[in-house]
């Protein structure tokens, strides 16, 4: 049995995931960063030992998914936007020695696309893009159930890829990349310049929007619709890039695929000519709201069995 830690900006959930990537007890607790490091990590501790308790078994091995930079090799915590000061801790030593087995990080999206590739939507996908869309855009590529890497062992970041050099500033430095064109927050905030007074003033998402472009609002099908064309020119570009076997969408943002997909599809074809495009398969994320511990534990695999 593995013991599994999702350490996000805002909460940080762990728990115990068998052989078959089922969890079997999960506990959640905010992040609450500015408690720091040792304070989150034994709350972490915690977490698993009541988990491990509950399922009545004994760890294993430890998987860790982190949001932001990560090394995968050293366990190390890069420069974490959501997690100030956190900077050069490690939480694969600390859990490693405080429960005396062998740990193992990633990147959320790469353990999250782990998960897929193995116990969800890419199973049996040779070459395989996970994609989650929501208050950013992350991705990853999986070749044969294992994680590309760039130098160093860097997680390539297809969010940051420039769609339009004259679009809006990003918080990576860029401007126009497909983060800053087409993530929640970036469709929220094209929606609120058009909707009627009273939508300016809430505070309205993607998913508010979305529901609001059901119900015929001119408004949010205008957004959707942007989100759309800009979604749709992403995916061309990595399609032509990697020619996959196949796409998974996860995020937020996914959740309202089907008002995005037809749109998609067509950018796709219309740009990807030189690769076989209609042999990309392209589904939702299919592991729920446990993804990102059944990812984790997936990592703890990744790096001990294969």
């Amino acid at each position: 049995m593995i013991g599994a830690v999702d350490i996000g900006g805002t909460k940080i959930a762990a728990g115990v995931v068998d052989e078959e990537g089922r969890v079997l007890a999960k506990a959640e607790c905010p992040t609450d960063v500015s408690r720091g490091f040792d304070d989150a990590m034994q709350r972490v501790v915690e977490m698993l030992t009541e988990g491990a308790g509950r399922a009545g078994v004994k760890l294993q091995g430890i998987g860790i998914g982190c949001t932001g930079p990560v090394d995968p090799i050293t366990g190390l915590l890069g420069n974490v936007n959501f997690l100030p000061r956190w900077e050069g801790s490690n939480p694969v030593q600390r859990l490693s020695a405080e429960f005396g087995v062998s740990a193992a990080m990633e990147n959320d999206a790469d353990a999250a696309a782990l998960a897929e590739a193995v116990w969800g939507a890419g199973k049996g996908k040779a070459r395989l893009l996970y994609v989650t869309i929501g208050t950013g855009i992350g991705g990853s590529l999986i070749l044969d159930e294992r994680v590309y890497r760039g130098a160093g062992g860097c997680h390539p970041e297809v969010g940051h890829h420039v769609i339009d050099p004259s679009g809006p500033p990003c918080s990576c430095g860029a401007h126009g990349c497909w983060e800053s064109l087409a993530s929640g927050p970036s469709m929220a905030e094209y929606a609120k310049a058009s909707a009627p007074e009273g939508y300016q003033s809430a505070n309205l998402g993607a998913k508010g929007i979305c529901q609001r472009a059901q119900e015929g609002e001119k408004w949010a099908q205008r957004a959707v619709e942007r989100e759309a064309y800009y979604l749709g020119l992403g995916f061309a570009n990595l399609v032509t890039l990697f020619a996959p076997d196949a796409i998974v969408l996860g995020g937020s943002v996914a959740k309202s695929a089907h008002l995005f997909l037809d749109r998609i599809h067509e950018i796709i074809r219309q740009n990807c000519g030189l690769v076989p495009f209609e042999r990309v398969e392209i589904s939702l994320a299919s592991l729920g709201p446990d993804v990102g511990l059944i990812g984790a534990a997936q990592v703890w695999h990744h790096h001990f069995q294969l």
